[in-house]
């Protein structure tokens, strides 16, 4: 038998059917309302009181819900995933009060409330022609994610900030110390260079070799 029955007026429902319902019901009240229908049995009492009691809410809910569907703008939320909140919010509390909203309403929604300096991208994403919100806001939330790993980037190495490779590093500071020597009249050039190499400053690939006799 459909519960639903049990909620209705004049119904014949099985003390069974009645207790199963008042088991749901009870489920799903907060807990001060647990307590204050503790004592009633009957699932249709329990259903009438709560409408009595809360369906004038719909007068109120409604049309907020409308107005902030209305005023709803991608544009106007820091990350995506705000927005995507919102948005459930909203769609949500208009569920509630029996109007419904479709995908196209939710990816029209997102479309047109693009930021005015995204209008090309607007465009892409209308091409691709997606027909879940779903889908839609997996792919922004991707494209955000990448746009922020970029910008950390070039945060933590702004352009122009570029060192040196350590090869040419190693390169210039030996060229230099070659230079100063020669510059001395060679004193120590060459000499003890194995100390030299083996103090860590530079690869040894890097370090002058003597000149050694041609042989013919």
């Amino acid at each position: 038998m459909n519960l639903g029955e049990t909620i209705k007026e004049e119904n014949k429902a099985f003390l069974q059917d009645r207790a199963k319902t008042m088991i749901f019901l009870r489920h799903h009240l907060h807990e001060e309302l647990k307590t204050e229908y503790l004592t009633i049995k009957d699932p249709l009492t329990v259903w009438k009181n709560l409408k009595e009691r809360y369906e004038h809410q719909k007068t109120v809910i409604l049309p907020k819900a409308r107005y902030d569907w209305i005023d709803l703008r991608l544009q106007d939320f820091k990350s995506v995933s705000e927005y995507n909140s919102a948005l459930f919010k909203i769609n949500s509390q208009l569920k509630l009060c029996g109007e419904k909203i479709t995908d196209d309403d939710m990816l029209e929604k997102t479309y047109s409330t693009f930021h005015a300096s995204n209008v090309l991208l607007q465009q892409q994403y209308r091409e691709r022609r997606f027909i879940k919100y779903s889908e839609l806001i997996s792919y922004l939330l991707v494209v955000e994610q990448n746009n922020e790993l970029l910008m950390q980037n070039h945060q933590s190495r702004p352009i122009g900030s570029v060192p040196f490779p350590e090869a040419n590093v190693s390169s210039f500071h030996g060229h230099g110390r070659e230079h100063g020597l020669r510059r001395r009249g060679g004193r120590g050039y060459g000499r003890n260079k194995n100390n030299y190499n083996n103090r860590g400053g530079h690869n040894s690939l890097l370090v002058p070799r003597r000149n050694s006799t041609p042989s013919y």
